[in-house]
């Protein structure tokens, strides 16, 4: 169960971060959409699970590549925008986010 605090923080770093995704770090993504659809912070926070959505979804293991390249300077991106506001900033790691395949998937399956 998360705390009031995590949810503050999670909902904090799934904001910042897609802005750091759709300012600062186009050419990680390599021509896709690249949009943060959850976020969760470790009770300590020192980690954070962050959950990817990537459009148009032909090439995600090379994007997902370039994301997992590129960490350290997203993480020092998130540094300098929410530094004032947290004493430390979390380890970010990066999954992919398929739940609208799933969906989709549900949704063909049902159409059938």
């Amino acid at each position: 169960m998360d705390s009031t605090r995590q949810k503050k923080i999670s909902r904090l770093l799934q904001k910042e971060i897609s802005e750091i995704f759709q300012r600062e770090m186009r050419a990680v993504s390599m021509g896709t959409m690249v949009s943060v659809t959850a976020v969760r912070i470790s009770p300590d926070l020192g980690q954070a699970k962050t959950y990817l959505s990537i459009f148009p979804t032909g090439n995600i293991k090379e994007v997902m590549e370039q994301i997992d390249e590129q960490t350290a300077q997203i993480r020092f991106a998130l540094g300098k925008r929410v530094g004032k506001q947290m004493r430390i900033i979390p380890e970010l790691k990066f999954y992919v986010d398929d739940s609208l395949d799933y969906l989709d998937n549900i949704d063909r399956l049902l159409k059938k």
